[in-house]
């Protein structure tokens, strides 16, 4: 499927190919190739740009959608690649069952995730413009006066500093913008609190320490059910937070986490135990390995530990609507 056509191989669970269809990206057009194969099809569908609109659309047919992950299909070697190629191989694996399926999110789930992601371009359209005054007072020679310009304080040292022609022009335009950003950020806010307001799950990983309602809803928009999980081990392999592993005979060696899965969902844990390092429950965890390890290397060995010790623990406030371990330590 690419943006504006897609190609359709039908074919039978003893693997003969009965039709090759190329289409334009329209419903009714998806609609007409589906009623080909027909009642209740299996379709494998790649995990590309815009698939939103074509799963649910094969859905409300009657079809069953397998939707694939584009990673666990390693089309990287071989040596023909082509569209149809493409699609055949999708149908293979499909009634070979093999495919390297991804979770198809509810329509819920697909809204509170674009807010949550909508929220976090604006955040860095909001960063970039910041540094970009900053980028215009170092042309010339103006150091800040205090750590925030953006606070009330440097509003009004912004005010009063003298940026000529050009350079004053692009200041004005940046802090213009800069109102534009605060304004909408928070209305984007107050619909994911909307959302979430009912969220039992939401409100019990918010007593961990350093997550808030931001952390918190990006955490319940980007893992979606978390019931789908069969232990915290599965969730903090999905986030790409655990170790790849090689082995041979023998031998065997864990190399660097994999980092595949949600970039803003590692991010966002990260950031979370950066400064208290999880709290009570995390915290022994992370200064242990930081003295084991030593240096910035350890730092950051000991801080990706502590996010997925911190991983874990949301997973059973999402599933649990508590966190147990808390509660314990409170009492």
């Amino acid at each position: 499927m690419h943006r504006r056509r897609s190609v359709i191989v039908r074919m039978t669970g003893a693997g003969e190919i009965l039709g090759v269809s190329k289409i334009d990206n329209d419903p009714l057009q998806l609609a007409m190739a589906i009623a080909e194969a027909g009642s209740d099809p299996e379709v494998a569908l790649e995990a590309c740009y815009g698939w939103y609109w074509a799963a649910d659309l094969l859905e409300s047919e009657g079809a069953r959608v397998h939707l694939v992950h584009p990673l666990g299909l390693h089309w990287d070697s071989r040596r023909v690649k082509n569209d149809v190629k493409d699609a055949t191989e999708l149908a293979n694996r499909l009634r070979q069952n093999d495919l390297p399926e991804a979770w198809i999110a509810p329509p819920g789930v697909r809204e509170l995730r674009e807010l949550v992601r909508y929220r976090a371009k604006l955040v860095a359209l909001r960063t970039s413009a910041k540094a970009q005054i900053h980028a215009v007072m170092a042309k010339l020679g103006i150091l800040p006066p205090i750590g925030d310009m953006f606070g009330p304080g440097g509003q009004v040292l912004l005010d009063q500093m003298d940026f000529p022609g050009p350079y004053g022009l692009r200041v004005e335009s940046l802090r213009d913008l800069l109102e534009v950003f605060d304004r909408e950020i928070a209305m984007v806010e107050r619909h994911i609190h909307r959302q979430l307001k009912d969220h039992d799950g939401y409100r019990a990983i918010q007593a961990l320490h350093g997550v808030g309602p931001v952390t918190a809803a990006i955490l319940v928009a980007e893992i979606g059910d978390v019931h789908r999980f069969e232990s915290a081990r599965h969730l903090c392999s999905w986030a790409g937070m655990t170790p790849k592993l090689y082995e041979s005979d023998t031998k065997s060696y864990k190399g660097k986490i994999t980092k595949q899965g949600s970039t803003i969902v590692r991010w966002v844990l990260v950031e979370s135990v950066a400064r208290y390092h999880g709290g009570a429950p995390i915290a022994p965890t992370y200064r242990r390995i930081a003295e084991r390890r030593g240096g910035k290397i350890g730092n950051k060995i000991a801080k990706v530990a502590a996010a997925r010790k911190l991983l874990t623990l949301v997973y059973y406030g999402l599933r649990d609507g508590e966190i147990r371990c808390l509660k314990l330590e409170a009492a």
